[in-house]
């Protein structure tokens, strides 16, 4: 059984669950929302959609189209369609924490998620830079990786939602190799791939050009390169970040670990926007997500594709052998 939190309620994540549930499933699912809203959207987006209650560890999830098992979490504030509201933040980190729970207790096998509003989370006060690293203070582990794929490449960041200007002194040569172990390690435990090679790029163009554009490349990233080649691993890099991404090397490699957010999020987005799934590396349960955002301006109007959604939900179907 997976869990589901729809993430931001004034966005499209309610949208794109209404929609998602049109349709039958194979494997249980439970939402963690609040039911009035949730009926609320579907009213206004023009699905019927009948609610049944999940109230404890047990109960039965349908699997039928048009039918949503709802775990109720109630919304601490009105919701406004495309305006978030620091009165519904308390709501909705309450429905992600408790998923989380349930994962780490063998309630959920594992957890989907809709896109959240971090601005609006940090303006209630709370400190909160993203899911991936969210989950993983509420899991108690000590690091996790945010990796994106779909079917044309995998692409994991060694740095995830801080401003560039502070990428270059979080790159440190212990997050690097830490972060390339988890990588290795779950593409053969989840992803079941023997012998991964990863494609490793550098910070700087041309990989630094031999320190003359930066030394990072020199001082970070090729140290901690030849200590996992050392170890067995198969790592090639550092690689010129506009060359990784060809055909000749993708073709040739099983994913990629790029040093910030958008150094590689922009090709596998273009590669594969709508049936793109960004999966938590180094949990102790399987996570998947969409590749989107909140979209205010579209919530309800019926606009929002589901796919992504779907695209997550069956990879984290496929991730605990479902």
């Amino acid at each position: 059984m997976l869990a589901l939190t729809p993430g931001e309620p004034a966005g499209v994540g309610l949208d794109v669950t209404i929609k998602a549930f049109q349709v039958s499933r194979r494997v249980p699912l439970v939402v963690l929302t609040d039911p009035e809203v949730l009926k609320t959207r579907a009213d206004l987006l023009g699905f019927k959609l009948k609610v049944i209650p999940y109230l404890a560890q047990g109960d039965s999830v349908s699997l039928r189209a048009g039918e949503m098992s709802v775990l109720p979490v109630a919304m601490s504030g009105p919701v406004e369609v495309g305006k978030p509201a620091i009165g519904t933040v308390a709501g909705v980190l309450t429905a992600l924490t408790r998923a989380v729970k349930g994962c780490l207790h063998g309630e959920f096998a594992g957890l989907v998620t809709g896109p959240m509003q971090k601005s609006i989370v940090n303006a209630a006060g709370e400190h909160f830079t993203g899911h991936t690293e969210f989950l993983a203070e509420q899991s108690g582990v000590e690091d996790v990786v945010m990796m994106l794929l779909n079917q044309r490449m995998r692409v994991a960041l060694a740095t995830t939602h801080v401003p560039l200007k502070e990428v270059p002194a979080q790159l440190t040569r212990i997050l690097l190799e830490r972060r390339l172990r988890i990588l290795a390690q779950d593409l053969e435990g989840r992803f079941r791939i023997e012998s991964p090679r990863i494609l490793v790029a550098g910070l700087n163009p041309h990989a630094g050009e031999s320190g003359y554009l930066g030394r990072e490349e020199l001082d970070t990233i090729l140290p901690v390169c030849e200590i996992l080649r050392g170890d067995g691993l198969d790592v090639v890099g550092p690689l010129p970040a506009d060359t990784l991404f060809t055909g000749r090397h993708l073709a040739q490699a099983d994913a990629a670990m790029v040093m910030y957010h958008d150094q590689g999020l922009p090709v596998l987005k273009y590669a594969g926007f709508g049936e793109t799934v960004n999966v938590t590396l180094g949990l102790p349960f399987v996570r998947t997500s969409v590749d989107h955002g909140t979209a205010l301006d579209v919530a309800g109007s019926g606009a929002a594709n589901c796919d992504s959604l779907q695209a997550s939900i069956d990879m984290a179907q496929t991730l605990i052998g479902s």
